[in-house]
């Protein structure tokens, strides 16, 4: 064997040598990057969309859990996901399941991650550098709410399989670049598909002009668009029976009522468009510097544009509702900045680290400013994390609630939800439905009961996402600001009728401590000072 560096042949005991020092490297950076997850995003489960995710990968494994559900019951958009990672929910709790999912998922990124690094950069080290200084970008950069490293989804480990083929790009690797794509696409359409057209891109900036162009259009192209119908087919067969109209329809409220936060422009808050606008203009000043740094780089500086385009697309989008607003509807739906929202952080994270090795003086100063910048933000991060006393989706600031409660408050509210909740599953049975809150979204992850309609939970075909609205918008009024379920005995005898509901949990610190039902659960006031349970006039 050749040593590339040396030009000397390596004895075999030699070769053992450096190949399990190379391994151990590869095992110590891996474990680095897990722990720097864990202690990132590391929270007591569910994270904000664990209680989403898994609770319908459960009801795919096990289809009469949750049946009566709108939402655990509707159409699988994420089939290849749920096949693969909600089959622990048939022998373990929910809580493990997310644990054991968070696991391969970070594994996922950090596998991905020390391989792209490991392309660019001679030191095992670079990774973790890169690593921290991603994480601040992603959550202190976006710019519709896009993170990449926490709770287990669909998303995550697609993120990893991207990386995967972001590392076999910028070797140049295109053959196996389409498979590492397809695969993601195959958990997570959008977020692998976004990848390939990126990828595209990103041959067309490197290859196209080259005397030695790779082909673009091989078997393995294909091989992975194959793949990626995993991904693809389950999502399009969500609305395959919806008429045009339903379509239109379902696409209005999926964009412009439950998830406009991320999708349309015109709803990004002016401090997104500032902090995404700094990111930005960061990573283009180092680009500048570093454009002819290498070939490697420029393939990854390709990738980055490609998804810039994709996000400059969806702002074009984002103006089309006041001209067009049903195309407008279906466009939005495809999360345009999603991928844009986590590359950018990434070369900039990668900039900083080719700064921090280089030889000129004042690059390795601004190398090491933004170290310690990121390195503080992810900090900031975990200690914000660690002062909340509860898993994060049932925290108020998430739920909107009565945002500045001390700690104890919020502490005791969420033990009374988890009263609550055992007593739903302790004393109903299994195929109970309920109408609960406005501000939760944790009721079926506790309780193991289906409910009437949760804000969170919402469908993503088209006749159950018409169920959705006409729900929500008839048991949480306009009138009644979103937040209060009507008392009204005509409109609760109306719902025992349509949705087969008995019970009612209320939130006594919106609706107040007594109604004129009859209340089954808490006995006594002082056993629950936060949730109670009313039966239904027959």
């Amino acid at each position: 064997m050749v040593d590339a560096n040396n030009n000397e042949r390596l004895l075999p005991a030699q070769d053992k040598v450096t190949r399990r020092s190379s391994l151990a490297a590869t095992l110590a950076t891996t474990t680095l990057l897990m722990m720097l997850f864990l202690v990132y995003a590391g929270d007591a489960p569910p994270m904000v969309n664990e209680a989403h995710y898994l609770v319908k990968a459960k009801n795919f494994w096990q289809p009469d859990w949750c049946r009566s559900d709108l939402f655990a019951s509707s159409g699988k958009a994420h089939t290849t996901f749920y096949a693969l990672f909600g089959w622990p929910t048939k022998f373990v709790s929910l809580e493990t399941t997310a644990w054991m999912g968070r696991i391969v998922g970070w594994l996922t990124l950090a596998i991905g991650l020390r391989r792209l690094c490991a392309s660019l950069f001679a030191n095992s080290l670079a990774s973790i550098v890169v690593a921290i200084v991603w994480i601040a970008g992603v959550e202190y950069g976006n710019l519709a709410g896009e993170w990449v490293v926490g709770g287990i989804e669909a998303k995550v480990p697609a993120y990893g399989l991207v990386l995967m083929g972001l590392a076999e790009l910028v070797d140049r690797r295109w053959n196996r670049v389409w498979l590492y794509m397809g695969a993601a696409s195959a958990l997570h359409v959008l977020t692998g598909g976004w990848a390939v057209v990126a990828a595209m891109i990103a041959w067309l900036f490197s290859e196209a002009r080259q005397l030695d162009c790779k082909p673009l259009f091989t078997r393995w192209l294909f091989v992975g668009g194959a793949m990626s119908l995993l991904g693809l087919l389950p999502a399009v067969w969500l609305n395959s029976g919806a008429s045009a109209q339903d379509a239109t329809e379902a696409a209005r409220i999926y964009t412009y009522f439950r998830i406009r936060h991320h999708l349309l422009p015109s709803d990004f808050y002016f401090e997104w468009y500032v902090r995404h606008g700094i990111t930005l203009a960061l990573t283009i000043a180092a680009t500048a510097i570093y454009f002819r740094d290498s070939w490697n780089l420029r393939r990854m500086f390709g990738f980055t544009f490609g998804a810039f385009l994709i996000a400059v697309g969806g702002m074009i989008v984002g103006g089309l509702p006041a001209l067009m607003p049903d195309l407008a509807a279906k466009l939005l739906r495809f999360y345009w900045f999603r991928l844009s929202d986590a590359v950018v952080p990434l070369l900039l994270a990668v900039l900083v680290m080719r700064m921090l090795a280089d030889h000129r003086i004042w690059l390795r100063r601004t190398g090491t400013v933004a170290l310690v910048v990121a390195a503080g933000l992810v900090g900031h991060s975990v200690v914000g994390r660690a002062s909340i006393p509860v898993p994060p989706s049932v925290s108020n600031a998430l739920l909107g609630w009565d945002m500045d409660a001390s700690t104890t408050t919020q502490r005791q509210t969420f033990v009374d939800w988890l009263k609550v909740c055992q007593w739903a599953k302790q004393s109903t049975p299994s195929d109970e439905v309920f109408l609960t809150p406005r501000h939760q979204q944790t009721f079926k992850w506790y309780a193991e009961r289906a409910e009437v309609v949760n804000w969170k939970d919402v469908p993503q075909d088209a006749k159950s996402l018409f169920q959705w609205s006409e729900r929500f918008s008839e048991i949480f009024p306009a009138r009644l600001g979103n937040i209060r379920v009507t008392i009204g005995y005509r409109a609760l005898r109306e719902y025992r009728k349509r949705f087969g509901v008995r019970f009612m949990i209320v939130d006594r610190r919106v609706i107040g401590q007594d109604l004129p039902l009859i209340r089954v659960y808490p006995l006594s006031s002082d056993d629950n000072q936060s949730y109670a349970v009313y039966e239904l006039p027959r």
